[in-house]
């Protein structure tokens, strides 16, 4: 399994430095939440922050956009270091041509659904996509509790298309990413548990591990 720590726990004021410690400690890629304020009630990073984080780090940039019309900001994020970009089924955008735009741009697709989205919202989407994220709780927030009756959208989507890979974000610990990984989930979003982590390299080990 790979582990992609969400930079939404880091200390904002030292992103550099928290950059070198998850790279450091064994992290396969850097989580990074975008918000608007509009499509989910908070507002995180914005495009210049992303591309001031790009020469931090060689992991890769998992982008997930917490936005209303993702297609338009495509082409910024993809210049600005994003080597995956994933966004809302539910966003205003057509699906097929946000994947569209961002292949063209040279960055990987994938979609991501909400805990009331069900798991087919994607099917029509799956022959293009490099991953699915199931949020395993409502996005906007760091820190809520793990939704374990998400991992049915896993096993679903891992049976239709088991090729593409599927991501869980939410309440990912050493006790959930078992859950997890039994469902078939081939990358967990830690924030809380890896930043906040007195030893971060050994919390991700033991996520990778167990």
């Amino acid at each position: 399994m790979k582990v992609a720590p969400s930079i939404l726990a880091a200390d904002f004021a030292h992103l550099d430095g928290e950059l070198q410690s998850i790279t450091e400690a064994g992290a396969d890629w850097v989580h990074i939440d975008i918000m608007d304020g509009i499509f989910v009630p908070n507002i995180s990073l914005g495009i210049p922050v992303v591309e001031a984080m790009r020469p931090c780090t060689e992991l890769p940039f998992d982008v997930h956009l917490m936005i209303v019309h993702p297609k338009k900001y495509v082409p910024q994020f993809c210049k600005a270091g994003a080597d995956i970009i994933s966004f809302h089924v539910e966003a205003d955008d057509d699906p097929a041509e946000t994947i569209d735009e961002i292949i063209r741009c040279g960055a990987k697709p994938a979609l991501v659904i909400k805990p009331d989205t069900p798991a087919e919202a994607v099917y029509p989407y799956l022959d293009k996509l490099y991953m699915v994220l199931v949020m395993t709780v409502e996005p906007g927030f760091g820190g809520q509790s793990f939704r374990p009756d998400m991992l049915e959208k896993v096993r679903a989507i891992k049976q239709r298309a088991p090729q593409v890979l599927v991501e869980v974000d939410g309440g990912i610990n050493p006790e959930t990413v078992k859950e997890s990984a039994r469902a078939g989930v081939d990358v967990c979003v830690a924030g809380t548990a890896v930043f906040r982590a007195e030893d971060p390299e050994e919390v991700i080990r033991v996520l990778r591990e167990v």
